[in-house]
């Protein structure tokens, strides 16, 4: 546990880019992620700081199965890509995500400035994640590190 209080941005962004193999992995180039849960050790939830320069997407569309994801925006203008359906959002606008829905998202920067959003989600063991674009599927393992696989059950 952290004695003290920090500023959000002095949280160091996470080395690791991203768990998606290549090709998928260029997708989120341009995506600045601050783990600020983790810095502060909490287990049942995550709350990351991201930030998207302009052109970047959060995450490739996808769904979860068992946990739930929400998004805060703080600053820029985030495109919320929710099924069919696209909503630009502004500072204040938020949105949760309900597993088991089957209702694919992620955020685009279609702007030309810099967005930011606090990501907020719950650590439900068992998860797994569909990309109905993409031949991908993570799958959630017992340690909490996720395992890419083709849609087919292959490994990457």
């Amino acid at each position: 546990m952290h004695p003290v209080p920090v500023a959000a941005k002095s949280i160091p962004a996470s080395s690791n880019k991203t768990v998606y193999p290549q090709p998928f992995a260029a997708q989120v180039e341009g995506r600045i992620k601050r783990k600020l849960g983790d810095f502060f050790g909490l287990t049942n939830f995550g709350v990351n700081l991201t930030e998207l320069a302009p052109g970047a997407v959060s995450a490739l569309r996808h769904h979860h199965t068992r946990q739930d994801e929400f998004v805060y925006v703080l600053e820029g203008n985030p495109t919320l890509v929710l099924g069919d359906e696209e909503y630009v959002l502004g500072p204040g606008d938020c949105y949760g995500f309900k597993a088991g829905t089957g209702l694919a998202s992620q955020l685009v920067n279609r702007s030309s400035a810099p967005t930011r959003f606090l990501e907020i989600g719950d650590r439900t063991p068992g998860d797994e994640v569909e990309y109905p674009d993409d031949d991908l599927k993570a799958v959630q393992q017992e340690d909490g590190s996720w395992k890419m696989m083709h849609k087919d059950g292959r490994p990457w």
